[in-house]
Order: C-alpha cells, then structure tokens, then sequence
C-alpha cells in the first residue's frame, strides 16, 4: 500500500498543482464554482483541440475513420461542456455580483484555446489576434493557425478532389470567417443525392453538421446562462455581454452543408 517509490495517482495526475490552483480573489463561496467551471472547460478544450489538429492530419492522409472517431469525441466534449452550465446556471446574479468585480478585465472573450478552435474549424478573423498581443507566444500561435488551412478547408479539399472539382479561392479564405460558396454547396448536394456512390464523404459530413450541432447548442446555453446571471449589463472584457453572444449564435461554421438541405 505504499507509494514512496512508485508513481500514485496523485503524481501521475500532477493533481497537486491542479487542485492548488484555485486562487480566489474574493472571500464570496461561489467563486470557486465559477473558477472551476472555467478551468474544467479549459481542460474540456485542451482535448478537443488535441483531437480537431490530429483529425485534420489523419483527414490529409485519407484515414477516415480515425477522422470520424476524433470527430465524434469532440462533438461529445461540447456536451460536456454543455452540461457544464447547468452546474454554473444554480448561481444566482446576487452571488455573482459578491465577486464580480475582483474579476477585473479577465473574460472569456480571452479564452486563447476557444479562439484556437474557431480558427481550426474554419471561424476566422484576425482582427481577433488583437486581444492576444500582451502573450506573444499565443498570438504566434494563433497566427500560425492562421496561415494554415483550417479542417474544413482539407475537407473541401477531399470533396473536390473526388468529383473532380476546382472550388475558388473565396472558398479558402485564410484570415477571414468562411462564407457560403455556391460551388461549394453544389458539390455537397451532389454527395447526399447519391450518399451510397460518395459514402465516405457524406459521412464526413454528417459527422461535421453533429460537431456543429453541438458547438451551436453550447454557445446557446452560454447566451442563457450569462443573460440569466448578468442581464443584459456589459461583459467584464468589455464587450457587450448578451448582445455579442447572441450576434455569435448566427455565425455558421460549415454553412453550405445546412443550406443544401434546402436543395434536397
């Protein structure tokens, strides 16, 4: 039963500084909700980040279904996520307001790693990069990510490259938020009107409509979860609070393949 010289599960886990790392800055008791809430959805993004890059290289090399698995598991991470606002939504505006200001400027408008996602997926904006300058190792990085192609670029690249397609160049926008291109949309109509002759990419596709099913019920809960907490007062960032997050909630990451539904 001893573990002086073998590795515990405390040291595997490096639990120590994990479970030190709760630095409150007020004597209020939710504020431990609140930083666990947020540190847990770091750690939930972590993953999903881990999984979205390997999922993009396995989807350039044509290994399918390690791409369909990793792309279930982050599609499962969000419900996680998801869930996670239920245990944040039992604080009360009258708790949060005991801590709120002890926040000082800190919002997750901030979150390096939710902005990592977004590029990664194909949400792109540079204008972005401006809340990271103070850290240039994430603004490199976030940067980098941006003179990458994103995984739904590489799963247009897929799509095209069996139908035998050019897609335009709009349909690679680098540093800009994707838009709906026709040709695109085209092209994914012509996969789900004969899925048995493109089974791959159809499921390719079905597997990226679920990830962004549940990336958009999350920002969804978030919107209700902040209006519930805070109303409609400004975001400790400096953003508009309720008024941003709802403007985020008609930001589509694979839009042609929810508007070729409509084409069926």
């Amino acid at each position: 039963m001893s573990f002086a010289k073998d590795m515990s599960y405390t040291d595997y886990l490096s639990l120590d500084p994990i479970l030190g790392s709760q630095n409150m800055q007020s004597d209020a008791h939710d504020e431990m909700l609140f930083i666990i809430q947020h540190q847990t959805s770091e750690l939930w993004m972590r993953l999903a980040l881990h999984e979205l890059a390997t999922a993009r290289i396995k989807l350039k090399q044509g290994d399918f279904p390690s791409v369909f698995k990793m792309l279930t598991r982050v599609a499962r991470i969000f419900e996680q996520l998801n869930n996670a606002w239920d245990v944040l939504r039992t604080m009360t505006p009258s708790d949060y307001t005991a801590f709120r200001e002890d926040l000082g400027a800190s919002s997750g408008f901030q979150s390096h790693q939710y902005r990592l996602i977004e590029f990664i997926v194909g949400n792109r904006n540079r204008a972005m990069l401006k809340v990271h300058e103070h850290r240039p190792d994430l603004y490199r990085m976030l940067e980098q990510e941006l003179g990458t192609k994103s995984l739904y670029h590489v799963a247009l690249d897929n799509l095209a490259q069996e139908l035998g397609l050019t897609f335009p160049p709009e349909a690679y926008r680098m540093d800009k938020p994707h838009v709906a291109c026709t040709e695109v949309m085209d092209a994914w109509t012509q996969v789900y009107r004969n899925p048995e002759a493109h089974w791959t990419l159809y499921e390719l596709a079905e597997k990226l409509v679920d990830l962004e099913d549940y990336f958009r019920r999350w920002r969804f809960n978030h919107v209700t979860t902040v209006e519930r907490i805070i109303g409609f007062k400004r975001g400790t960032g400096g953003t508009s609070g309720v008024k941003y997050l709802r403007r985020m909630l008609e930001v589509e990451l694979f839009p042609e393949l929810w508007n070729m539904r409509g084409q069926l």
